[in-house]
C-alpha cells in the first residue's frame, strides 16, 4: 500500500536587526519573493494608531494626556517615558503584547500554507518568538552606518539613536542567535536583493526543520 508522505510546513523565519540596518528592506524584498511578513512594529502601531484597540487601555493605565490630538498614541511622548523608566515600560508592554499576539495569530491563520516572514526587533530577547521560527535571520551593520541612516531618514539627533541602539541587543548577542546573516554595508538595493534571493532559494527550497513544535 502507497502511503503519501505528509506534506512539507512552510518555513516561518525570524527577521531581525537593529535599527537603521536595513530589515525592513529585507522583509519587504522577503516578501515579494512570496513570504507572508508578520511585522511586529506594524502590528504595534496599528493597535496604537487612531481606532486601535489598545487605547482605551492605554489612557486608562497612562492618563488621557497620552493620547495625541488625532487620538492615537502620543509616539514622541511615550517614548520618552519608556525610555526613561523600565517600569512604564513593562507596564506598556503588558497592554500591547497580548495585543500583538491576538493579531499575530489572525494573520498565521490567514497565511495557511504560504511562507512566513517574523519581522520583530525584540527577537533576540524574547524567547517565545525565537521558539515560532525555523530560521533566524539576522540583518547587520556597522553602529555608524546605523546612525547615518536614522539620522538622514527621521531626522532624529544622533544622540537619541544612539539610545534607541544601546537599548537594543548588541550586534553581537544577535549574531549568536543567527542562521544567517546579511551585512548590509556597503551594499546597493541590487546586491542586497541578490544576497535575500540566494538565502530565500536555500531555506525555501530544503527541509523546514523547526526549532521547537509548532
Amino acid at each position: 500500500m502507497d502511503v503519501a508522505a505528509a506534506p512539507r510546513r512552510p518555513i516561518r523565519i525570524g527577521l531581525t536587526g537593529g535599527i537603521g540596518s536595513g530589515k525592513s528592506t529585507v522583509a519587504a524584498m522577503l516578501e515579494s519573493l512570496g513570504a507572508v511578513l508578520i511585522d511586529a512594529d506594524a502590528l504595534s502601531r496599528a493597535l496604537t494608531a487612531p481606532g486601535g484597540r489598545a487605547l482605551p487601555a492605554i489612557a486608562q493605565a497612562f492618563g488621557p494626556e497620552m493620547l495625541a490630538a488625532d487620538g492615537g498614541m502620543d509616539r514622541h511622548r511615550m517614548r520618552a517615558l519608556v525610555f526613561a523608566d523600565d517600569a512604564q515600560r513593562k507596564r506598556l508592554e503588558a497592554i500591547l503584547h497580548p495585543l500583538i499576539g491576538e493579531e499575530t495569530a489572525a494573520r498565521e491563520a490567514a497565511a495557511a500554507h504560504h511562507p512566513r516572514v517574523y519581522d520583530v526587533p525584540l527577537l533576540t530577547e524574547s524567547a517565545h518568538w525565537r521558539d515560532r521560527v525555523d530560521r533566524v535571520l539576522v540583518v547587520d551593520c556597522p553602529e555608524e552606518r546605523q546612525v547615518e541612516r536614522v539620522v538622514r531618514r527621521s531626522g532624529w539627533t544622533r544622540e537619541a539613536v544612539l539610545a534607541v541602539i544601546n537599548r537594543q541587543a548588541t550586534r553581537a548577542e544577535r549574531r549568536a542567535i543567527a542562521d544567517a546573516v546579511i551585512v548590509n554595508d556597503g551594499l546597493d538595493l541590487e546586491g542586497l536583493r541578490a544576497e535575500v534571493r540566494a538565502l530565500w532559494a536555500a531555506w525555501h527550497a530544503g527541509p523546514a526543520v523547526g526549532r521547537s513544535a509548532p
